[in-house]
């Protein structure tokens, strides 16, 4: 089936064999953008699972007492937060970064959220981690695919996402202090809703900001962008879930 990008294209005067080079290049760019996010999942995975069995890891970034995880050393800490100021800073390089420069950022990125992510080791058992790691895979599939296929514009969507992400970030903020169950409940809820449409939303938007006139590294670099947003997504869709699906230890 012709995509929409194509359409266009042959209406402004392109032939059918270029309106599906098109397509084709546009494939090869999606499958370049899951290739990351998947190889970006699969080393945070890694790290937080190195963390979560080997002791001598684990105490770099755990207190423990008597065999149990009591908190999170300075380091931990820091490993935590980490992510957060890397990303707020490759905003600002986002366009004048190399493509090199980008793949780094990405790469230490999903690197150190694993560190964050070995937190959900310390709460949930194994098993409910694992089962509903492949829950929010599907459910990400799902989402993503509509966001490919839909000839529904979501644009207007976007604006309303983010202020959720937003309005997310505040609740979860007050609800450190507050430390209300029934306020986490409403925030899972609403963060699930929220990275659902994300994830739909972003695919349709790497879609169509793709360009077929782009050079390699310009396309090297949207590519790993792209890749960011949807792992960003997918982790947390995955974190949402487990507040309803997973087994606490």
């Amino acid at each position: 089936m012709a995509l929409n990008t194509d359409r266009r294209y042959v209406s402004m005067g392109g032939s059918a064999a270029d309106a599906a080079e098109v397509d084709a290049g546009l494939r090869s760019h999606m499958l370049r953008v899951y290739n990351l996010m998947a190889s970006g999942l699969v080393l945070s995975g890694i790290v937080a699972l190195l963390i979560d069995t080997v002791p001598a890891i684990q105490s770099l970034f755990y207190v423990t007492v008597d065999g149990q995880v009591a908190g999170m050393t300075l380091l931990g800490m820091i490993g935590m937060w980490s992510p957060l100021i890397i990303l707020f800073g490759a905003m600002f390089m986002m366009r004048s970064a190399s493509a090199a420069a980008t793949q780094g950022l990405y790469w230490l990125f999903v690197t150190l959220q694993g560190i964050g992510l070995s937190i959900l080791l310390q709460v949930y058992t194994d098993a409910s981690v694992v089962r509903v790691f492949f829950i929010t895979a599907a459910a990400f599939a799902a989402l993503s695919l509509y966001g490919y296929t839909t000839k529904r514009s979501l644009s207007g969507m976007g604006s309303f996402l983010i202020m959720g992400v937003f309005g997310l970030v505040i609740a979860m903020i007050v609800n450190l202090f507050l430390q209300s169950t029934m306020l986490q409940f409403v925030i899972s809820g609403i963060g699930v809703l929220v990275f659902s449409g994300l994830i739909a939303y972003d695919t349709q938007r790497i879609k169509e900001e793709y360009s077929a006139s782009l050079d390699d590294q310009t396309l090297s670099k949207s590519a790993t962008w792209a890749a960011l947003s949807l792992y960003i997504n997918f982790i947390n869709l995955l974190q949402f879930l487990l507040f309803f699906l997973g087994n606490r230890e």
